[in-house]
C-alpha cells in the first residue's frame, strides 16, 4: 500500500488530489495548518489528518514524528502555497510589491518546501518507490514569462524558485523522483476563484505524477507534457 502526505489539503487542489488517491488505494496523511478544518476534510474522505503548518519547523518536524509512526512515506506532495492578493482579489502589481510581501510568499511556497523536504526525506529513502511531487504554477517559467504579461512578482519569482530546488534535489537525490508540475489556473481560494480549471482538471496532473512508476525525474510539467523552464 502507498502512503502518500499532501500539504495544504483541507481545499482546493490538495483536497480534490487526496480524493483521487485515497480512491486509487492510497493512504493519505491530509496536511492541514488549521486543525479543525482539517478534521472536517479528513473526515469527509477517510483520510488521516497531520496538522502541518509548512512556515513553522516545529510543526513540520511533529508531522514528520507522526507520519513515520504510522509506518513510513512514499509519496510527498508539496501543495500548500500562498498567492497574496489584493484586498479585492486582484494580483499585487510590481510597483506594490514590498520586501515583507515577498518574503511571506517565499516563506510558505518556497522555504516551507524545503522544510518539508529536510523532515521528510529520511522516511522517503525508506521506500521502495519514493516520490516527491513539488506543485509549481505555468508562470515560473521564464520562458514564458518572456511571451506574456503578468503583473505580479512574488508569486512568479517563488514557483520559479521552487522549480530550481525541484532540480537540485533531484540530482542530490537521484533514487527519488522529483517532479515540479504545472496544474493549470484552476478556480480556487489561491486565486480569490478566479481560475478557469475546474479542481477536478487541475488535479490531474498531480495525481498523474504522484502514482506514475519510473520515469523522469527533475522535470517541470503539465498534463500535456513537459514545460520550458
Amino acid at each position: 500500500m502507498t502512503t502518500t502526505l499532501i500539504t495544504g489539503a483541507n481545499k482546493g487542489l490538495g483536497f480534490e488530489t487526496a480524493r483521487r488517491l485515497i480512491a486509487a488505494g492510497h493512504t493519505v496523511y491530509l496536511g492541514s495548518r488549521n486543525a479543525e478544518r482539517g478534521r472536517r476534510a479528513a473526515s469527509e474522505l477517510g483520510a488521516r489528518l497531520v496538522v502541518l503548518d509548512v512556515t513553522d519547523d516545529e510543526s513540520v518536524a511533529a508531522a514528520a514524528g507522526t507520519v513515520e509512526a504510522g509506518g513510513g512515506l512514499d509519496v510527498l506532495i508539496n501543495n500548500a502555497g500562498i498567492e497574496g492578493r489584493t484586498p479585492d482579489g486582484g494580483v499585487v502589481d510590481a510597483a506594490h510589491t514590498t520586501g515583507e510581501f515577498m518574503h511571506t510568499l517565499f516563506d510558505t511556497n518556497v522555504f516551507g518546501v524545503v522544510r518539508v523536504l529536510h523532515a521528510f526525506l529520511p522516511l522517503l529513502a525508506r521506500s521502495d518507490a519514493p516520490v516527491v511531487v513539488n506543485v509549481s504554477s505555468g508562470l515560473a517559467s521564464i520562458t514564458g514569462a518572456s511571451a506574456y504579461v503578468y503583473p505580479g512578482v512574488a508569486y512568479p519569482a517563488s514557483k520559479a524558485a521552487v522549480n530550481m530546488v525541484t532540480v537540485l534535489y533531484a540530482k542530490a537525490f537521484p533514487d527519488i523522483r522529483i517532479n515540479s508540475v504545472e496544474p493549470g489556473y484552476t478556480k480556487t481560494d489561491l486565486n480569490a476563484n478566479t481560475g478557469t480549471q475546474t479542481v477536478e482538471e487541475g488535479a490531474e496532473i498531480i495525481v498523474r505524477t504522484a502514482q506514475a512508476t519510473g520515469g523522469p525525474t527533475g522535470g517541470f510539467f503539465s498534463a500535456h507534457g513537459p514545460l520550458p523552464w
